[in-house]
């Protein structure tokens, strides 16, 4: 199939696709602890009738041990044709009003500037109405071999990887096409090479037997709380670097933002300052970052004048591509342990060591990608990085030693405002993206 062909069956089938969409966007399947079953359970049926109607007449709903069960199928392509296995998620984060929403988040909403937004739209149903629009252009019948995954508890924890390693022979693929990740921009093509890990522990910090008066003891008594926060500040130097020693980093050699365009991506408060001191790709793609994302102690509300005797904090550390999250968590756990202020007690719990992720990008099936996506936008194309990680990635990779990596998708950086409040897509990108999709199985086909 021509670009033109591509993109005139494209142009065609954009109204249904994009209808598709704003359904599966009315279905709250959030996946989460808490969350009621029925709308992720709803959503995972609604998926499979949508794939089997586009062409895996097979799919089905895989039994797991536990949580949300992946939708999976097959199309058998010529003999000899390349294997492809399409990649996306039905479930999504959480979407409280409280983050700010102006419009219902599970109300579809075309807004002024052309976006559509609701929580999914992008992250990741945005995803399944690429492969949708792909199959659909191919009536089904594509000229490789084509499987799918579509799994539902990837925003929280994801039983795929078990299933993947009970499974590896389903995996066993030539290229693996993960639609969920997106440009910088809208327009402007990018495929993205690397993936940070990410590694968390909680820290325990204890100054004290039992809670005392604060205007008795204060002063000379260290409170647990302001002992947690100076070890908190340790972990960043004054223009907000990772100060925890032995941690890895490299310079990035990709595409790149100006330190403006991103702060109007993250919507920055007045004065507030982008931090670090190198170029945005590098901070975001080739530095660690860490965060504290829980603290734990009194509350406001529950507050008296009382020295706090327990503060506790969960800490999260984004890790470079080609870092052993082993030893990064290693060398922040030795900071905390001997950077606590006036010899306050520390414990630590490691909770998670996810590993970074990067694609190899000498192979014909990242060749393939690259000149569909310049084909599809009519423009060169750049490498990005992604701060976000996928476990699982590793896990496809561990099974399926020779496959390529193509991630990419319709989730902008600059606007799509994934896992926040207003999240959108472009529809623009999922049309594009779907014309490069059916490029790049027609190049994979032409290697026969």
């Amino acid at each position: 199939m021509d670009i033109q062909e591509a993109r005139a069956r494209t142009a065609d089938l954009m109204p249904e696709v994009m209808a598709d969409l704003m359904s599966l966007v009315g279905v709250p399947s959030v996946a989460f602890p808490g969350y009621p079953p029925e709308p992720v359970e709803e959503m995972a049926q609604r998926t499979l009738e949508l794939f089997r109607g586009a062409g895996f007449a097979n799919a089905q709903l895989m039994d797991v041990p536990d949580g949300y069960r992946p939708v999976y199928g097959e199309i058998a392509g010529p003999p000899g044709s390349p294997v492809v296995m399409l990649y996306a998620h039905y479930d999504v984060q959480p979407a409280p009003m409280a983050q700010g929403w102006t419009s219902d988040p599970w109300t579809p909403t075309r807004k002024d500037d052309g976006r559509i937004y609701g929580r999914g739209v992008a992250d990741d149903k945005g995803g399944l109405a690429m492969h949708l629009g792909m199959l659909r252009a191919f009536d089904g019948k594509p000229p490789c071999t084509v499987r799918l995954i579509v799994e539902g508890m990837e925003e929280t924890n994801s039983n795929l990887e078990e299933f993947v390693e009970s499974h590896p022979e389903l995996f066993d693929v030539d290229l693996f096409v993960i639609a969920d990740m997106g440009n910088l921009r809208v327009g402007e093509p990018v495929l993205t090479t690397t993936l940070r890990g990410d590694v968390a522990c909680v820290v325990t910090v204890r100054t004290l037997e039992h809670p005392l008066h604060s205007g008795v003891f204060g002063g000379a008594a260290p409170d647990a709380m302001m002992s947690l926060a100076r070890l908190l500040a340790s972990l960043q130097d004054d223009d907000g670097n990772v100060a925890v020693e032995g941690v890895s980093r490299f310079s990035w050699d990709g595409v790149d933002m100006s330190s403006q365009e991103f702060a109007d991506s993250a919507d920055l408060l007045e004065g507030v300052q982008v931090t670090g001191q190198r170029s945005i790709a590098d901070t975001l793609w080739a530095e660690p970052s860490v965060s504290a994302i829980g603290v734990d102690m009194t509350s406001i509300a529950g507050s008296s004048n009382v020295l706090v005797p327990e503060a506790k904090a969960k800490i999260s550390m984004r890790i470079v591509p080609g870092a052993d999250p082993v030893a990064e968590l290693d060398a922040l756990v030795r900071h905390l342990e001997s950077h606590a202020p006036w010899g306050a007690q520390v414990s630590i719990e490691r909770t998670k060591e996810a590993p970074p992720f990067r694609c190899a990008t000498d192979g014909p099936g990242y060749a393939a990608a690259r000149a569909a996506l310049a084909d599809a936008y009519g423009k060169p194309v750049g490498e990005a990085g992604s701060g976000g990680s996928i476990p699982l990635l590793k896990t496809l990779q561990g099974v399926a030693p020779r496959a390529e990596f193509i991630l990419w998708g319709p989730e902008d950086v600059a606007g799509a405002r994934i896992h926040a409040s207003d999240e959108s897509v472009d529809p623009a990108e999922i049309e594009a993206m779907t014309i490069a999709q059916i490029l790049l199985l027609d190049r994979l086909a032409q290697r026969i």
